[in-house]
């Protein structure tokens, strides 16, 4: 789906209505979801402030708000791994967004800064904590680190 088609099935709002709908925290932030949209897998829970959002639906790609660096964050602006957003979906109390996404970047696929497919890669087993999905992609090649 390009860009285009993106906006238009997200809709581009002429006015900000639609944010103030938003249940935003006290920080002005609502978590975020991100869903694969063809597996259905979880691949990464982040935060989004009312720009974010608003340059989510401008861009057709997710942008979140990243509380480490203070800023908003393109998703894929250091890896490549961009995330193509094709739904935007908020809870029944308004405050939790799921985006239903693709998935994109040179390797695809990878949407943890780890290299692994998803976020939600340790699993608890027997009071221990493993990791249970593969690295797909050495982060030091991505980021440089």
């Amino acid at each position: 789906m390009s860009e285009k088609q993106t906006a238009a099935a997200i809709g581009t709002p002429t006015d900000s209505a639609w944010l103030d709908q938003v249940n935003w925290d006290r920080d002005g932030l609502v978590p975020v979801i991100a869903q694969e949209q063809g597996s259905g897998d979880v691949l990464m829970f982040a935060w989004m402030n009312r720009q974010a959002l608003a340059e989510t639906v401008r861009l057709g790609q997710a942008v979140y708000w990243s509380r480490s660096r203070a800023r908003l964050w393109h998703k894929g602006e250091a890896s490549g791994h961009f995330q193509q957003v094709h739904d935007i979906r908020m809870d029944c109390d308004h405050d939790v967004l799921l985006l239903r996404v693709t998935q994109l970047g040179h390797e695809p696929g990878v949407a943890c800064h780890t290299g692994r497919h998803s976020c939600f890669f340790e699993r608890l087993e027997q009071g221990r904590w493993r990791s249970v999905e593969p690295v797909l992609v050495d982060p030091e090649r991505v980021y440089g680190s």
